[in-house]
């Protein structure tokens, strides 16, 4: 037993300080998850709304702005109620023009006098320059 004071503390006293304590954190737990439970981000009619003006083409930062939302919020919700549809990325032209380097390579292996193992590594801009000047001196 040890002496806190001029009280003896004892597994009773120490019951007696710590119930009051976790009985009050208890209180405050669940008046924070009933306050957490009602706040409600998206009502139906603004689901609703959100949704019908998405299916009209309207943009996502106007929708987002008409309801006070950030655009990432509005489309999350759009996500989640599975409407969304995600915009396809530009894709660069560059790497789609021309041969591949592997038909380069193929190329360069028909007309080299030598092996063409050790460009593997090499730019397609570069092994296309040297196919072409090979194709030239022929």
């Amino acid at each position: 037993m040890r002496i806190i004071g001029k009280k003896r503390l004892t597994f009773q006293n120490l019951f007696d300080i710590i119930l009051p304590l976790s009985t009050t954190q208890r209180k405050e737990n669940s008046v924070m998850a009933e306050t957490a439970k009602k706040a409600v981000n998206y009502t139906k009619e603004l689901t609703a709304k959100v949704i019908s003006d998405y299916q009209e083409g309207v943009d996502l930062d106007t929708i987002a702005d008409e309801i006070g939302k950030s655009v990432r919020s509005v489309r999350s919700k759009l996500v989640r109620e599975g409407v969304y549809i995600a915009k396809p990325k530009a894709t660069t032209s560059d790497k789609r023009e021309g041969p591949t380097k592997k038909e380069l390579l193929n190329s360069l292996e028909n007309i080299a006098p030598f092996e063409v193992n050790g460009f593997m590594g090499a730019t397609k801009t570069a092994l296309s320059d040297l196919l072409e000047h090979l194709t030239a001196k022929q």
